[in-house]
């Protein structure tokens, strides 16, 4: 599998609304990319010079937004307040059915506004020149990455509107028509590529989770599993949820009594991807192929392995006889 850097960024928002902002990485494989993500769960790297060089950023953003701050506005008709939330969604391009708008204030001379947007994400408006627009989504997940790292973290404005809290059913909508099929129990929006797209994580009940990345073609969804495999870590997904979700898989297989322990992706190849599985029997474990449907369409003994993928690591294997028979 070849593997080309690609960074994650902390989502850019202005230093009025977001004060600190988390680093984040991914690796690009075969097929799409695959996310790296070894700054992805905040304090997996601690006290490096990186980290340093981040929070006198962060200090230097609280600096300069301490005067840009969400100040009191003159009270306006809800009448108002909906035309001219409109007028800044056209002038920042933005496609949205607006079912509610609010004017938390201004910022300078600059009116602010939220807007909630039905079945999507929802935003806030500056009326600045030019005009600027916050994804409510993308809001939330830099406020959430920066308040695992410090609890008490600065988050500025965020949004308000009860329709706006939202992440799970908008993300998961996102996910499901990108090819998820679990029942999706958490999302947030973690981080930019170095292409400047939106990076998602889902969360599924009892299954893998995802990575979403939003491309100029489309989705992009990656397993738990393929972002394991490439050093990366799902904050949403459990080891437990990988085993019970991958031993779906197994269903009327040779391998479907299976108890699976432990799940890693060994690679791929025009037949489709290849899993090593780790039963609980002493010295029980399986290599699965698995197509793009997800599903096993064949299924290979540890032992019969050995010459896949450099065999299985999670099992241990007899050696086999030498030449002639003899151990």
């Amino acid at each position: 599998m070849t593997r080309k850097t690609l960074a994650l960024m902390a989502m850019a928002v202005a230093a009025a609304f977001v004060a600190a902002e988390p680093a984040m990485a991914q690796n690009s494989g075969s097929g799409g990319r695959t996310p790296r993500g070894e700054r992805v769960l905040p304090g997996r790297i601690g006290g490096d010079q990186t980290d340093r060089a981040d929070e006198a950023s962060r200090r230097r953003d609280r600096q300069r937004s301490g005067a840009q701050q969400v100040q009191p506005t003159a009270a306006k008709t809800p009448e108002q307040i909906r035309t001219e939330a409109q007028a800044q969604l056209a002038a920042n391009n933005l496609t949205c059915e607006l079912t509610e708008a609010s004017n938390p204030g201004v910022i300078g001379e600059s009116q602010v506004y939220e807007v909630a947007c039905n079945n999507t994400e929802g935003y806030i408006l500056i009326a600045s020149t030019p005009p600027q627009a916050y994804s409510c989504i993308e809001l939330a997940g830099t406020a959430a990455i920066a308040r695992s790292r410090d609890p008490n973290a600065d988050v500025g404005q965020q949004c308000a509107i009860p329709a706006n809290q939202n992440g799970v059913a908008v993300i998961g909508s996102w996910a499901r028509a990108a090819g998820a099929t679990c029942t999706i129990d958490e999302a947030l929006a973690i981080g930019k590529s170095d292409d400047n797209n939106m990076v998602y994580e889902v969360g599924c009940a009892n299954a893998d989770g995802y990575w979403l990345e939003k491309t100029a073609t489309g989705w992009d969804l990656k397993d738990c599993l393929q972002v394991n495999a490439m050093g990366g870590t799902c904050r949403f997904t459990t080891p437990q949820e990988q085993n019970d979700g991958f031993k779906t898989k197994l269903a009327g297989t040779d391998a479907a009594a299976c108890d699976v322990t432990q799940v890693r992706l060994m690679g791929s190849n025009a037949n489709g991807r290849f899993f090593e599985v780790k039963c609980a029997a002493e010295g029980e474990g399986y290599v699965a192929r698995i197509n793009a449907a997800g599903e096993a369409q064949q299924i290979y003994t540890c032992a019969a392995a050995v010459r896949i993928g450099g065999g299985c690591t999670l099992t241990q294997v007899a050696a086999a006889p030498a030449a002639g028979g003899r151990p």
